[in-house]
């Protein structure tokens, strides 16, 4: 863990922000009080946009009226 000054951390904050990402804690203070901490985040967790290109077909007929039996069944009409 390395602790660094408010000032020096606001001249160098784009290197302990690299820093910080490389997996090292830098913590923060102010006249010589731990304040805050810089921490590495994890990798996201979340699915990545267009995870699933090339494996969903969408038919040509996907948005072509519904058969009247199903569109009942759907509205609860009486078949």
């Amino acid at each position: 863990m390395i602790t660094v000054a408010l000032g020096e951390a606001k001249n160098n904050l784009s290197k302990l922000v690299d820093e910080a990402a490389a997996g090292k804690v830098i913590t923060i203070a102010k006249h010589g009080r731990a304040m805050a901490q810089l921490v590495p985040i994890g990798k996201s967790k979340g699915r990545r946009i267009g995870a699933m290109k090339g494996k969903l077909v969408i038919p040509e007929d996907f948005d072509a009226p519904l058969p009247s039996d199903m569109l009942d069944a759907f509205e609860g009409s009486p078949s």
